[in-house]
């Protein structure tokens, strides 16, 4: 059984949304703030969270700073703005997708089931045990473990997913619109902040010194590239 969180303060929007992933292998809990979802993933095992930005009491950025101090789980942002500071705020704390408000339901249902399938996926046996390592940065692909100089990080499900690309490409140039076709497997149209911001938030993590990174290299005029570092 799969659970999904829905959290949002317009009881019409969570309404809507039980509607649309409504699924008999799918277990759906609604909170309408973020102190209710708090409180939901204390007492459940929660496998994805749509998440709210403006909401009362605490609102979603706020409930997502929690929530990324002790879970890895995807969250997908609705927010009713378009405005690149209110999605890059909202990524740069640790969110894995967003969705902009008004939304097509099939845009919801295929952005839940993506995340889903990524995290899901997470310690599977069926997958070929594979390791990576660029200089310090080792990554256990069949376990989902990422250790760098020896010493254990917790990536979110996207941040994961574009060190495995980056790792499994090392030394080649990638612009942010490859990134973003290779990693979220979708169309690239103004991606380009997306990418950047993940890049960012995935540097926090792995790099010594992130404004002298030894690893995620920019090019400047053409994109990123893993470079084979060596150990300090």
């Amino acid at each position: 059984m799969i659970n999904i969180l829905i959290c949002d303060d317009e009881k019409d929007i969570v309404s809507a949304l039980r509607i649309y992933l409504n699924d008999p292998d799918r277990r759906l809990f609604e909170a309408y703030n973020g102190q209710e979802a708090l409180d939901i993933l204390k007492r459940e095992s929660i496998d994805l969270i749509l998440l709210d930005i403006m909401m009362p009491k605490k609102d979603g950025i706020e409930t997502l700073a929690e929530i990324r101090r002790e879970y890895n789980i995807p969250v997908i942002l609705l927010t009713a703005k378009s405005q690149d500071s209110d999605i890059i705020l909202g990524l740069n704390v640790g969110a894995d997708d967003y969705i902009t408000k008004p939304f097509n339901p099939l845009e919801v249902s295929a952005r839940v089931n993506s995340q889903l399938r990524r995290y899901l996926k997470f310690g599977s046996g069926t997958e070929r045990s594979e390791t990576y390592v660029i200089g310090g940065v080792e990554m256990n692909d069949s376990k989902k473990e990422v250790t760098v100089d020896g010493e254990q990080v917790s990536l979110t499900p996207k941040e994961y997913d574009i060190l495995k690309f980056f790792m499994r490409n090392p030394n080649k140039v990638f612009s942010p619109k490859e990134i973003y076709r290779h990693v979220w497997k979708e169309d690239p149209y103004g991606t380009d902040n997306v990418v950047a911001v993940h890049i960012r938030h995935l540097r926090e993590k792995i790099e010594f010194d992130p404004a002298e990174p030894r690893y995620i290299k920019v090019v400047f005029g053409q994109g990123y590239m893993m470079e084979e570092g060596r150990r300090i």
